[in-house]
């Protein structure tokens, strides 16, 4: 396996991978079924060893599993790891209830997060996502505090507005935003892209498959207890006409020799050196062709044929990451 590029997570911030681990999948997605948890924590700990050093978790990824797991697998390694971590996101019995962003949870969250991953500090913290239920320099300011306190190191944002960046921006320096981007969700493109790179703020770009979308695998009509099936993306007439597209993407891995995944997760690498792509394993075996994606080089004609066969708007319909 190549080694890993390191680049700054922002202007003159952390050393970082430019690919990241998103751990979520490794616990209960949506009260779905808990993966192999000896598997995932040799995942993590390969993926460290191949030169991964972002690992990407929440407080609230299968109600703290996630970061206990997380806590496992860098147990006596802890300098080999960033670790980011979101808050905010309220939920029971699999359900979403909704955020509670306010200054004494979010207190309340960080003492729970150390305890579960064993650590000292969180590299990143962040919000995972805004509501107006509170003020941005509320919560902003919050982890601010705790970045004086010595229990986080940098401060992070997720799917928020170019409004709400530069505002969050304002209070204190941000150091990375996370988002989802790829071939088939270029809607921040218009104006979070561009107003990161002009305040100097990294991108981690998760959902790079768009929900699976991308990886060539999907087939129409998707059975009737598909999680998928709630997204208007993958209903009906919407699949038929985006699966066409997705058509053009496998044509194209064939002939260079990749998967259909592969190039999903190259075209966001290749968007920016202050882009990285987060992407979601809990199998060591997905670790060599990830890895071996962050080395595919298009050409000026191929690099065309995506951007206009999957320019903003060509996907029908939408998923979670407009909730």
């Amino acid at each position: 396996m190549s080694a890993i590029t390191k680049i700054a997570l922002g202007n003159n911030g952390p050393l970082v991978s430019k690919l990241g681990l998103g751990c979520m999948r490794m616990s209960s997605v949506w009260g779905g079924p808990t993966n192999d948890e000896n598997e995932s924590v040799a995942t993590i700990q390969q993926a460290l060893d191949s030169g991964i050093n972002f690992l990407n978790t929440g407080d609230f990824y299968g109600h703290g599993h996630n970061e206990l797991l997380v806590g496992k697998a860098i147990k006596g390694r802890r300098d080999d790891a960033f670790i980011s971590v979101k808050f905010g996101a309220i939920f029971y019995g699999g359900q979403w209830l909704g955020l509670d962003l306010r200054p004494m949870a979010i207190k309340n969250f960080i003492n729970y997060s150390l305890v579960r991953l064993g650590i000292d500090t969180i590299d990143l913290y962040q919000p995972c996502r805004m509501d107006n239920s509170v003020p941005v320099e509320d919560i902003i300011g919050t982890v601010a505090d705790l970045i004086k306190e010595g229990k986080v190191r940098y401060l992070g944002v997720s799917e928020i507005t170019a409004d709400q960046l530069r505002k969050a921006h304002s209070v204190h320096p941000v150091s990375a935003l996370e988002i989802g981007y790829s071939l088939a969700d270029r809607q921040i493109e218009s104006e979070l892209l561009p107003t990161a790179k002009e305040l100097g703020i990294g991108v981690v770009a998760f959902a790079n498959t768009a929900e699976g979308l991308l990886t060539g695998d999907m087939k129409a009509p998707l059975a009737a207890n598909d999680y998928h099936t709630h997204f208007s993306r993958f209903q009906g007439d919407n699949l038929i006409k985006n699966l066409e597209k997705v058509d053009v993407l496998k044509k194209m891995a064939v002939e260079k020799g990749y998967t259909p995944t592969q190039l999903a997760i190259a075209w966001v690498n290749a968007q920016g050196e202050h882009i990285m792509p987060l992407v979601s394993m809990s199998r060591r075996t997905r670790l060599p062709e990830n890895i071996q994606a962050m080395d595919i080089v298009f050409t000026p004609e191929e690099m065309k044929v995506l951007n206009t066969e999957f320019a903003p708007g060509a996907i029908l319909g939408g998923t979670y990451l407009q909730r």
